[in-house]
């Protein structure tokens, strides 16, 4: 079933880390690459034409919410989810598994799926892998999601095992489920923090040859030791020619990491919704712009940031924007978060090339977090 639409460019020498090319039937993703997160067919205050002059080439949907609101049906009506978002570039959507069972209370999990409650108005729903490779295929995204079971953190083994379990079986049904002109499909590891569940979830899978493989089940409120023994512990049975996910992990220390461990593709709300807060992405780690320290501070909110926020405005009328409720002020955070997080993607796509990802993880670590730190000592004295 799977095609060869991934091509490894060029492998790093002092570690896992490899760029590709991953070719969809909306255009070519290079990887390593952070794929933002467009949940309701919107990366949060951006247009689809801003994220293109980000040279944003990937972006993430979410089933789930989507079907809920507007709904597949229409959705499909018109011409599919990037006519109706109006965006040209590729689109990934998750399999909506990970917020059903988010719900907690509000779902009822079998071996045939899920059936729950809508946050948004009360409506039975039942989710199973059928239902969601079907609400996939009318969205018409160029990469779906299987339908899995996402286990909290901590759990118990045997619960463990049978996550493991629903999420094969389920698997095999999405495989073999119709879907769109030109869709690919990735399958989903799970296993929690037990490495011979991931094993065996992975070696099961790479069985039913799917396009691409995703770890799932990682940044669930584990420690960081434990996400990346996560990733350890399931890049090491993943096929070398399949592109691997991380789903979910969006801390930058976290990915350079995983980059080194193989792995190839990101996403996470991380940069949109700390932006929202307030909370400045940097190479140097993350920091309030808001507060009072910033008030009368010239600088723009990354020195030697090359995105438009940065170089037109300052951290103090940024501030100001944002204590005075105005909407640009996130809208700027947004953009620069979001330039911040593809422009580290671009240097460490740069690196692998030029074999100096070593220094480059290097010089990443030792610099990281720099910012904060400068940032409380300022506020003590």
């Amino acid at each position: 079933m799977a095609t060869d639409r991934f091509e490894i460019l060029k492998r790093d020498v002092s570690s896992q880390a490899r760029c590709g090319r991953l070719q969809t039937a909306h255009g070519v993703v290079e990887t390593p690459v952070f794929m933002p997160v467009g949940t309701q067919a919107t990366v949060k205050a951006m247009s689809p034409l801003e994220m293109e002059e980000l040279g944003c080439e990937i972006l993430l949907g979410n089933t789930y919410h989507l079907n809920d609101r507007p709904g597949a049906d229409l959705i499909e009506r018109r011409g599919g989810l990037h006519s109706f978002m109006g965006w040209d570039g590729s689109i990934l959507t998750d399999s909506g598994g990970y917020q059903v069972f988010s719900l907690g209370a509000r779902n009822t999990i079998t071996d045939e799926g899920v059936s729950f409650k809508s946050h948004s108005d009360g409506r039975q729903y039942f989710i199973g892998p059928k239902e969601s490779m079907e609400i996939q295929r009318k969205l018409g995204s160029d990469i779906a999601m299987v339908f899995d079971e996402c286990p909290p953190y901590p759990c118990k083994k045997d619960y463990a095992c049978q996550v493991v379990r629903r999420t094969i079986d389920w698997a095999a049904i999405c495989r073999d489920t119709p879907r769109a002109e030109g869709q690919i499909v990735f399958g989903i590891v799970q296993g929690g923090v037990f490495a011979d569940l991931r094993e065996s979830c992975a070696k099961t899978l790479v069985e039913m040859d799917f396009e691409g493989y995703a770890i799932g089940g990682v940044s669930v409120g584990e420690p960081e030791e434990l996400i990346l023994r996560g990733v350890d512990d399931t890049t090491i049975h993943l096929p070398e020619q399949k592109p691997r996910y991380l789903m979910g992990v969006g801390e930058m220390a976290q990915m350079v990491e995983s980059v080194a461990r193989g792995v190839d593709m990101f996403d996470c709300v991380m940069p949109t919704r700390q932006a929202r807060n307030g909370t400045v992405s940097t190479r140097r780690g993350r920091y309030p712009v808001k507060a009072a320290l910033y008030s009368d501070d010239e600088r723009p909110l990354e020195e030697g940031c090359s995105c438009y926020a940065c170089k037109k405005f300052t951290r103090s009328y940024i501030r100001h924007l944002l204590n005075v409720g105005e909407i640009l002020g996130l809208r700027l955070i947004t953009l620069h978060n979001l330039h911040c997080y593809l422009e580290m993607m671009r240097e460490i796509r740069s690196a692998i090339e030029q074999g100096s990802f070593d220094q480059f993880r290097n010089e990443f670590h030792a610099a990281y977090q720099t910012v904060l730190k400068e940032h409380v000592q300022s506020t003590k004295e």
